[in-house]
């Protein structure tokens, strides 16, 4: 059995607030997936919860998009907002190639979601509609995707203002977390899930689509913890119907290493969680009568 000098995350499981938010997305995600329609058609609450996700991540990153609007546009490099929802189009379609790689290699993980965010043409992503909004035309210089940032390169991520770590201390704490995910954790999925997330905000460690990043890095995490295993439970849509003023607070509780603040973040990406189970559930219901 591991201890918490061994395995830090589980030590965040104790802290205020933890505890209720990791039982109450339990509970969640467990009515989700008895859902009735789950059990016949998961691939298309799966599919509905990718589109979903992708919406409420670009929303984030400030491109609000109506739903129906992300899912009728085929083109996506007409301008920034566009590229942005085309980006976190991808990497929903993206994630779910790359679970099996997340507990061996996370780097290479993360790598492989900024070279798709950035639709770099080396990185196979090419076509139309969600496979069409990178290379040349998605404002990434071709020599800075798929890699943390240099000393000098700037980084675009205008929703978060908190000062960037040097790429140094990028490099360490990205080393740190890997060996973290590899050695794996007695804590709670949600709490793993969380503290990837966080970091990834926190550490900005490429020159753009870094939000996207972490969002997309965050549901892999739920996803290959066992805890969502269907990918059903969209964060992505509870973090955007939480508001943006509510993420960035949640957020600098984070920064501040406080166990307040740090079990405060925990608990908002349990909220979103929630929020992202009630999504699929109104799908199912919708799909039960019908209507979708």
């Amino acid at each position: 059995m591991s201890t918490h000098a061994s395995d830090p995350l589980a030590a965040l499981g104790s802290l205020p607030g933890v505890a209720d938010a990791v039982d109450s997305v339990r509970k969640a995600v467990d009515q989700v997936y008895g859902h009735r329609v789950m059990r016949r058609r998961s691939n298309e609450i799966s599919s509905e919860a990718a589109l979903r996700g992708a919406r409420g991540s670009a929303a984030l990153s400030g491109a609000d998009w109506a739903l129906e609007e992300v899912r009728r546009r085929t083109d996506f490099g007409a301008d920034p907002e566009a590229r942005t929802v085309g980006a976190a189009l991808r990497l929903g379609a993206e994630a779910g190639q790359l679970l099996s790689i997340w507990r061996q290699s996370p780097l290479r993980v993360l790598a492989r979601l900024h070279l798709v965010a950035a639709g770099d043409p080396g990185s196979g992503v090419t076509g139309s509609g969600a496979h069409e909004s990178g290379g040349s035309g998605s404002g990434v210089p071709g020599d800075s995707v798929g890699r943390p940032r240099l000393d000098g390169e700037t980084v675009d991520e205008p929703l978060v203002t908190a000062p960037l770590p040097s790429p140094a201390e990028v490099a360490g704490r990205l080393e740190g977390l890997a060996e973290l995910i590899v050695a794996g954790s007695e804590a709670p999925a949600l709490v793993t899930a969380a503290v990837v997330h966080g970091e990834l905000l926190a550490l900005r460690p490429f020159t753009s689509y870094n939000g996207l990043v972490a969002r997309a890095a965050e549901r892999i995490a739920l996803v290959g913890s066992g805890l969502d295993p269907k990918a059903v439970c969209p964060a992505e849509v509870g973090h955007a119907e939480q508001g943006r003023a509510a993420y960035l607070a949640a957020f600098e509780g984070y920064l501040s290493g406080t166990p307040e603040g740090v079990g405060g973040w925990i608990a908002h990406c349990g909220r979103a969680v929630e929020l992202g189970v009630r999504e699929s559930t109104a799908v199912c219901e919708a799909l039960q009568r019908g209507a979708a």
